[in-house]
């Protein structure tokens, strides 16, 4: 029950298959299943311990990651891009048997050019280990926090076949796809595509970096049928195919996760890739796919959509109790797919209740079992004693034409307690006025919900993940912003 179960019969049945591509690397089946072998056998004779990867993104973390999972080993991926302090907390604290790293000094080379000659540069290699167990962790993944130590969360193998089989159920993901999955493989989104691919006998195209113009390169030349992509990459994709008057034909699916998809955008869809379904998953590194809405099926304005397959969803509160149908709570998760712990860091949002787990988001469930988030109860902003969840205020204001990201964030108020500033990402060369804004939001949300400051940002903050950094854009204020007159 491993993330590898398949690789073999993949090779034996279909040795010539194109495995994967990640520029100028090209894997059919046979090369990649002896290439990954090789390498695992190599990675099990270290002393016992993960295997830390703190590789570039390319192939060659692709094939390293997969041959430590073969191994049974565990792979922890880091991000290169990490402070060099940063990293050496996060080594203390997982303690690797072995690092693999591109980094002078490291006691292993990564080869430049053919990677045939990744198994020698790892070292000696033992016996072939057995297929790991479907319970072993094969995966550490980390947030991409922006201060602090990242929290980095343990996968078992069991969590992501178990996922496997369900999106086959939805989306039919077979040997007849090819998956397209052009962002970083730090992100567990991407790294998640690239095994599932594998899993399913597809052709996986990953590319070194995001530039637009590339993925729209490599969907044409590999004729590309799944596209998994977060909402920045895709709204940059989509810019690209407008300016260029471009269209891509081939793409059957877009699945999209990390953030909501901003609903003025559905539309460049069906212009730039006419004939694609769409469906986006909210989630979270701790429970893995929770819902998904698809554009064929009937999910209410406002809704994140219904309980992914092999998913049960309970809306409780702090002590467990389970609420009706419409009252608004925590959102609690039951699920094959549910992490195995932290390997690093801690979450005080955690909670668990009879084998569900909630990660502090309130929602509420309607009689058709659709989910409405509210917003993540460390968000939440008390005003004019009141209780209210930014991210509602943010999902409305991103209607507006005007604006293309926003982040709601309260400020000290003697008389409220806390006052909203809504911080904005504009579409365009167009600068609304405060009060066009103040009347959109006027008709669409409660009054003590509509915020009274609106501040421009040139530069938006992300994180890693392609997520509003909000940490970074409150340090902004006030200094940092154009407030809008």
């Amino acid at each position: 029950m491993s993330i590898t179960r398949h690789l073999a019969r993949h090779a034996a049945e279909r040795p010539g298959a194109p495995a994967l591509t990640c520029g100028s690397d090209h894997f059919d089946y046979a090369r990649l299943y002896a290439l990954v072998e090789d390498c695992a056998a190599r990675l099990a004779a270290a002393p016992p311990g993960g295997i830390a990867l703190n590789l570039p993104n390319g192939a060659a973390l692709a094939v390293l990651f997969l041959a430590a999972a073969r191994a049974g080993r565990e792979g922890q991926v880091l991000d290169p891009g990490w402070p060099p302090a940063q990293r050496e907390q996060v080594l203390a604290r997982i303690r690797p048997a072995r690092l693999l790293s591109a980094d002078a000094g490291s006691d292993f080379h990564l080869p430049a050019g053919d990677l045939g000659e990744l198994p020698a540069a790892l070292g000696l290699a033992g016996p072939v280990p057995p297929q790991p167990d479907g319970e072993a962790p094969f995966y550490v993944g980390f947030t991409s926090g922006s201060t602090g130590l990242p929290k980095g969360y343990r996968r078992s193998h069991r969590s992501w076949t178990a996922s496997f089989d369900a999106d086959t159920q939805e989306f039919g993901i077979g040997a007849g796809d090819v998956i397209l999955a052009p962002g970083a493989l730090t992100h567990s989104l991407f790294l998640y595509a690239l095994a599932r691919g594998l899993d399913a006998g597809a052709h996986v195209v990953l590319s070194p970096s995001f530039r637009p113009r590339a993925v729209a390169e490599l969907a044409r030349r590999h004729t590309a049928s799944v596209l998994y992509g977060v909402p920045t990459q895709l709204g940059l994709l989509f810019d690209h195919l407008a300016a260029e008057g471009e269209r891509l034909g081939g793409i059957r699916l877009v699945l999209c996760s990390g953030a909501k998809w901003p609903p003025g955008r559905r539309a460049l869809l069906d212009l730039h890739l006419p004939g694609a379904a769409f469906a986006e998953f909210y989630g979270a590194s701790e429970l893995s796919f929770v819902t998904v809405a698809k554009d064929a099926e009937k999910v209410p304005e406002g809704s994140v959509g219904r309980a992914f397959a092999g998913v049960r969803i309970t809306i409780r509160d702090r002590a467990g109790r389970r609420l009706p149908a419409g009252r608004t709570g925590l959102v609690f998760v039951e699920s094959p797919f549910l992490f195995s712990g932290y390997a690093t860091g801690d979450s005080p949002d955690l909670l668990a209740h009879d084998g569900a787990l909630s990660v502090g988001d309130m929602g509420r469930l309607d009689r058709d079992g659709f989910l409405f988030l509210a917003g993540r109860a460390r968000r939440m902003i008390v005003t004019s004693g009141k209780n209210l969840y930014p991210e509602e205020v943010e999902r409305v204001l991103e209607t507006h034409p005007a604006v293309a990201a926003a982040a709601v964030l309260g400020v000290p108020d003697g008389k409220r307690g806390e006052r909203l500033v809504a911080f904005l990402a504009l579409a365009g060369e167009k600068v609304p006025a405060r009060a066009e804004l103040t009347s959109f939001l006027r008709g669409r949300l409660s009054l003590f919900k509509v915020p009274r400051i609106y501040a421009r940002l040139a530069d938006w903050p992300l994180t890693g993940s392609g997520k509003t950094d909000f940490a970074a854009v409150a340090r902004r204020w006030p200094l940092r912003c154009e407030v809008l007159a």
